[in-house]
């Protein structure tokens, strides 16, 4: 019997199809299963048929609909594994099937595929121009260092007339997948024995055929980061009726060795862009430390309550299995430390730790105490000093390090500010609250004595953590192998919080991954957004920096929509009419999501959606994922989520920056900058969220973030 098995990039393909092309694919690949090899090769519904004039051989192309084509490439002996590659309209089909050649990389033993016409016509006009370049990208490596990292002689003489990045990346449709990640990281200043390590061997299988070439079938089974295999009718018809979530379920090798490493010697950590897969790395990892022993407890924490239940969603789509699911308790760092304070006492009434009456709390104690600072200063210095480093006598605080802090205070003033706390926590007290940092402080002390209670805690989002709640982290755990799995992404922190992981005894030096493939958003979009944070320095978890150098997107697509509007009604209406585009190209409304800085804002949004007959839904809402209609949440609630289509809308000046955000220079100048630098995140989160378009508007004056503006 044939088996079937899907590129997985065909999966985003499949999504973009009109509904009536997605069920031809579907019908097709139904009767696929139902049929011997004898029967598929004589079958006239199916129309398997050679491609005329195709530089490889394999390649068959079958009826999907009346004008559309699915193109295969079909075993060596006709009877094994058939490999659905693309579905298009009848002549791109055979044009896209003509030019391209399948072959077995001699390194990696994967499958690989290229546009052997188009590098055959370009390479010797390129050779021509490259006799006269100055310098060429990769005239520093040797043929044989290239072709150890995987780069074959079909590449090669092209590979040699490259002289720019650009040039490169005008390559990255036409040469193998794997082979253009090996230039690209080169390019990008990685050296010779890094991408062996992290991307080479991470392709390579566990034993290598020690009988000459690998066939097709045992390609295939190598390339399983981008190939999914289909066993029966169930697999099937869960790959095709949820593609969108087709990541869940499938690791790129870099993402697999990382998950699925069997120990680290202590606390781990990965990181990336957004799309790069983090939260996906964490999901596995949770899977692989399950199977480690039959009792193990562990703990998937994040930063909100709306990430939470994502990831309980996500995982228990990847575990299926309840028993597994019972030892993994999936909740926010500020819930467990409510548990453990509940477990020894009441726990008080909780008030954040930065609305309004916690401002005004302040000002009213600077006020009676006649200081020279602004209630936003006094907040912030209990915030980042004292319960940043956990303080708890005027002692300590008069020797504490401020650094992060843009004013000095010498010690008399130490003593005021102390005086200030003091009065701050008193008040709480006597009216029976505390702030969420407060109590996981509490908690963190609680558990010094009352010890750990998980045998792993793994971390999302994790550059949205307070040290308070770091610590709580740490408490829950005994120190050793595999103790703490920590996922974030700097870039991504939108809310203040600064923090070395070092210095709260979480050391992850010589166990850290960064990824670097964006996996969700195209190219064009990844370009786009990132531009929003070009310049600026961003901290990583342990007192460095991190970049976005070398992060990059394998997918393409339109450029993102970028419009103004003069009024905040045209803004609206013109929002309605990119929708009711989306919808029309097959977009389903549960795909399409509107976000805004301003909850008023949005409200107005879905009223004019709803008055258009588009169904809508607030994302505060928790609708389910099956429910219908288009989202409407604030940047802030799009974090963690994804979409086929984005509209960012309100990017104006008065939004971004938003005054109330940002820490007037003069008051503090170092939080200033941190402040803004959260604020170009925010903006940059929401952006990312776009898998095919991102529409971004404002009405008014643009924001100075939006790039080009």
């Amino acid at each position: 019997m044939p088996q079937l098995a899907f590129a997985t990039s065909f999966f985003d393909e499949y999504d973009r199809l009109e509904k009536h092309v997605r069920q031809g694919v579907r019908t097709a690949m139904e009767k696929f299963q139902q049929l011997t090899a004898a029967e598929l090769h004589a079958d006239k519904g199916l129309h398997l048929e050679q491609v005329e004039k195709s530089r490889d051989p394999r390649i068959r192309t079958i009826r999907i609909t009346g004008s559309w084509r699915g193109v295969v490439l079909a075993p060596d002996d006709g009877s094994g594994t058939f490999l659905l590659l693309k579905v298009l309209q009848h002549d791109d089909a055979y044009a896209w099937a003509v030019k391209r050649v399948f072959t077995v990389n001699a390194v990696t033993c994967g499958l690989e595929v290229r546009n052997i016409a188009a590098i055959e016509e370009l390479t010797p006009v390129l050779q021509q121009a490259a006799k006269s370049a100055s310098s060429l990208l990769f005239e520093k490596y040797s043929d044989t260092v290239l072709r150890d990292l995987g780069i074959d002689g079909g590449v090669l003489p092209a590979v040699r007339t490259i002289v720019d990045k650009p040039q490169l990346e005008a390559f990255s449709k036409l040469l193998p997948e794997d082979q253009y990640e090996v230039l690209f990281y080169l390019a990008e200043g990685h050296g010779p024995d890094e991408i062996w390590r992290d991307v080479v061997v991470a392709r390579r299988p566990s034993e290598k055929s020690v009988n000459g070439p690998a066939d097709l079938a045992t390609a295939i089974a190598n390339t399983r980061d981008r190939i999914a295999l289909v066993s029966g009718p169930k697999e099937l018809e869960d790959i095709l009726t949820r593609p969108f979530s087709a990541w869940r379920i499938f690791l790129h090798p870099t993402q697999r060795r990382v998950a699925y490493r069997p120990s680290y010697s202590g606390p781990a950590q990965v990181s990336g862009g957004p799309g790069t897969g983090k939260t996906v790395v964490a999901l596995h990892r949770v899977k692989h430390l399950l199977q480690k022993s039959d009792d193990t407890r562990i703990l998937l924490t994040t930063f909100t309550n709306a990430l939470a239940d994502s990831l309980r969603e996500n995982l228990n789509l990847l575990l299926d299995d309840p028993l597994l699911l019972e030892r993994v308790d999936v909740t926010t760092v500020n819930a467990v430390a409510r548990q453990i304070v509940d477990e020894h006492g009441t726990v008080p009434a909780l008030v954040s730790d930065d609305d309004a009456d916690t401002r005004r709390r302040w000002q009213r104690i600077a006020r009676r105490l006649d200081l020279p600072w602004t209630e936003q200063f006094l907040a912030l210095e209990f915030r980042h000093v004292i319960l940043g480093q956990g303080i708890g006598s005027i002692e300590k605080y008069l020797t504490a390090s401020r650094a992060g802090r843009g004013a000095s205070l010498q010690a008399p003033q130490r003593e005021h500010v102390w005086r200030a706390v003091e009065e701050f926590v008193r008040q709480l007290d006597a009216e029976g609250k505390r702030t969420y940092l407060q109590l996981c402080a509490d908690a963190a002390e609680l558990l010094k004595t009352a010890g750990p209670r998980y045998d792993h805690v793994v971390v999302d989002e994790a550059q949205d953590l307070h040290p308070a709640q770091w610590r709580v982290l740490r408490g829950l755990v005994v120190e050793g192998p595999d103790d703490l799995f920590v996922a974030g992404d700097p870039h991504q922190r939108i809310y203040d919080t600064r923090v070395s992981l070092r210095s709260l005894g979480i050391s992850v030096i010589g166990r850290s991954t960064r990824l670097r493939i964006n996996y969700r958003s195209t190219q064009e979009i990844l370009t786009w957004s990132s531009a929003i944070m070009t310049g600026e320095r961003v901290d990583d978890l342990d007192g460095g920096s991190d970049s976005l150098t070398g992060y990059r997107s394998a997918l393409h697509g339109g450029r993102p929509t970028v419009r103004p509007a003069g009024t905040q009604p045209a803004e609206i209406d013109a929002v309605v009419a990119k929708i009711q585009s989306w919808m029309e190209d097959g977009v389903e409304p549960s795909e399409i999501a509107v976000a805004t800085r301003f909850h008023q804002f949005g409200s107005r949004a879905k009223v004019r959606l709803e008055d258009e007959g588009i169904p809508v839904v607030a994302l505060k809402d928790g609708p389910d994922a099956s429910e219908k209609g288009v989202r409407i949440a604030t940047m802030h609630a799009m974090k963690g989520l994804e979409f086929r289509c984005v509209a960012a809308i309100g990017v104006n000046d008065r939004a971004f920056p938003l005054d109330a955000a940002v820490t007037p220079a003069e008051v503090d100048r170092v939080q200033h900058e941190v402040d803004m630098l959260a604020e170009r995140s925010l903006l940059f989160v929401a952006c990312t969220r776009a898998r095919d378009d991102l529409y971004v508007s404002w009405h008014g004056t643009p924001s100075s973030f939006i790039p080009g503006a």
